[in-house]
């Protein structure tokens, strides 16, 4: 049986209001970004999780790489695959200066995702994807860190559900500074602010 879509739209609909209270109240940047521009408004990179080869995981890891940070799971059905073949194919369009960026899928089912299981799901998008679980309470406090939301929905007669979950891409410089959010925007606005913050894009 479908299930209903509404938790959905309430997610989408809450995250969007998220996005243009930012847009709203940002004094801007010194760098041209096409994506909203959340510097300042929103906390450094910072988790302490399990990556997809069992081995522990934090920020500090990631330094001197451009971050995509993607919460999501691996049952979703539909806009993480799609999200994740997207990132993909604007990582492909930056060359090799998209070896320099990393994308952090984030689980928000920890409870089936185990890190054989992301291993398996990211690396069939792109060599640069990164699987990343870890306990219930972990995950959702650093869904809570940067404003994301989701919820798990009642299961099927056969066991089976869904989690809702919002869609935003948090874009970190090389310093784990947040930069840029890409709420479903063109790919070509993407491709173009992460050519920026590969170049020059740093911040103190």
């Amino acid at each position: 049986m479908k299930l209903p879509r509404t938790p959905r739209l309430a997610l989408f609909l809450l995250s969007l209001a998220g996005i243009l209270l930012l847009s709203a109240c940002h004094h801007g940047s010194d760098l041209p970004f096409k994506l909203t521009d959340i510097g300042g408004h929103m906390p450094d990179l910072q988790f302490q999780l399990t990556d997809d080869n069992g081995k522990p995981a934090s920020a500090a890891d990631f330094r001197g790489k451009v971050v995509l940070l993607y919460f999501g799971y691996t049952h979703c059905p539909d806009i993480c695959p799609l999200t994740l073949a997207q990132l993909h194919a604007a990582l492909q369009k930056l060359g090799n200066a998209a070896d320099d960026v990393r994308i952090l899928f984030v689980s928000v089912d920890p409870a089936r995702d185990t890190p054989a299981v992301m291993h398996a799901y990211v690396n069939a998008f792109d060599k640069r994807a990164v699987g990343l679980t870890g306990s219930a309470g972990a995950i959702e406090a650093l869904s809570k860190r940067y404003r994301s939301g989701f919820t798990r929905e009642p299961a099927s007669d056969g066991g089976n559900y869904e989690v809702t979950h919002s869609s935003a891409i948090y874009v970190f410089d090389r310093n784990g500074h947040a930069r840029v959010l890409d709420a479903n925007a063109p790919q070509e606005d993407l491709v173009h602010d992460l050519g920026l913050l590969l170049s020059n894009g740093t911040s103190p």
